[in-house]
């Protein structure tokens, strides 16, 4: 049987052809691969303070020049900083965000508090003056890892699952005890009208992490950062750029929030100070979930690269949580601390797939 096939189909197909490469090549890629400034997504990988040589090599290897890491007992120390800083980029990688802890008392509320607070405030000083860009930090009670356990994936990787169901009757911790949602509120006001016009001034911008399992009660005391309402009441606080969230599409995604949009509102406002990268399979928001491979989860992981991009976001973007792969865990040194969760191997496969998202965003 002949299928006619007319001229004007002919040119029709002909033009769109010719249109394909125009239409994928964007303003951004006038050259081969995309230019990475300044106003660009960082990817970067968490390490140890002491991470050898032979590791900043392998980093640098994957194409990744940013990492973050742990911050040293508060208050930091300018000259430590500095000669943390100054180590990592002699092997050609730039510290982009410290995590700031040991408060526990203005966290509950304690006496003791604003001696902490005093000791948080010369680390921002600290950070500061060395160009540390980001301090991120944590506000909770309680984290409840203890409703994680393995699930197998595809080919057996590991993956990480939690449900809320085995650990939501567990007790208070004596040392914690109970702490309720306007107190801890509260707490953190507190703790925000000291340090932010602190970081203001030294030009440091504060990210706080989400409640992760992001469970509405931890061992008997609520989350104040577990709903995309507490992170907007987090901003409102004190309006500042240096008063923003660490965003995390899989956290988002395990609230049954839309991570697009949820990403689109906070970008818009310039209050993402770091990013996180990962994905999740949900069956009951907030309770019930496992995290899965960037590729197969529920967040559409591509439309959250195209906001950040468009909004000119050009801090952190850590592609956090690899998953377990039979390479990393035949080595007899294999550690992790999630269960079903990988090593570099895992964090090869993330790296990678976090590149081809941004280089696909740049171009659209």
């Amino acid at each position: 049987m002949k299928i006619a096939v007319s001229r004007r189909s002919v040119l029709k197909g002909a033009g769109a052809a010719a249109a394909a490469p125009a239409m994928l090549q964007g303003a951004a890629c006038a050259s081969w691969p995309p230019v990475e400034g300044p106003d660009v997504p960082k990817i970067c990988l968490g390490v140890s303070p002491n991470l050898d040589e032979a590791g900043m090599r392998r980093i640098k290897q994957i194409g990744v020049d940013y990492v973050l890491m742990g911050g040293p007992a508060i208050p930091w120390k300018e000259e430590e900083l500095r000669a943390r800083m100054e180590r990592f980029k002699a092997g050609g990688l730039t510290i982009i965000n410290m995590m700031i802890g040991g408060f526990p008392n203005t966290i509950y509320g304690r006496p003791g508090r604003d001696e902490e607070i005093e000791k948080v405030i010369q680390s921002i000083r600290a950070a500061g003056r060395v160009g540390l860009p980001v301090v991120e930090y944590n506000f909770y009670a309680h984290r409840l890892v203890e409703g994680y356990y393995e699930e197998p994936g595809r080919g057996g990787a590991g993956m990480t699952a939690f449900t809320y169901d085995k650990v939501k009757d567990l007790p208070p911790r004596p040392e914690i005890g109970v702490h309720k949602a306007d107190q801890l509120w509260a707490n953190l006001t507190y703790f925000l009208k000291a340090i932010v016009p602190e970081a203001e001034k030294a030009q440091v911008r504060l990210a706080l992490h989400p409640n992760d399992p992001p469970v509405p009660v931890s061992r008997g005391s609520d989350q104040i950062m577990s709903r995309v309402a507490d992170w907007k009441r987090l901003i409102s606080i004190i309006d500042s750029p240096a008063n923003g969230i660490t965003f995390d599409p899989g956290v988002t995604r395990e609230l049954g929030e839309d991570p697009v949009e949820v990403c689109r509102y906070f970008a818009s406002r310039d209050r993402i100070n770091h990013a996180h990268y990962r994905n999740v399979r949900v069956r009951t928001p907030y309770l019930d979930y496992t995290e899965v491979f960037p590729d197969e989860g529920q967040a559409n992981m591509f439309e959250v690269m195209r906001v950040l991009v468009r909004h000119k976001y050009g801090r952190g973007l850590y592609p956090e949580h690899p998953r377990g792969l039979d390479y990393d865990r035949a080595h007899p040194s294999f550690r992790t601390y999630y269960p079903g969760g990988g090593g570099y191997a895992g964090e090869v496969y993330n790296v990678a797939y976090t590149k081809a998202m941004l280089q696909a965003a740049l171009c659209s």
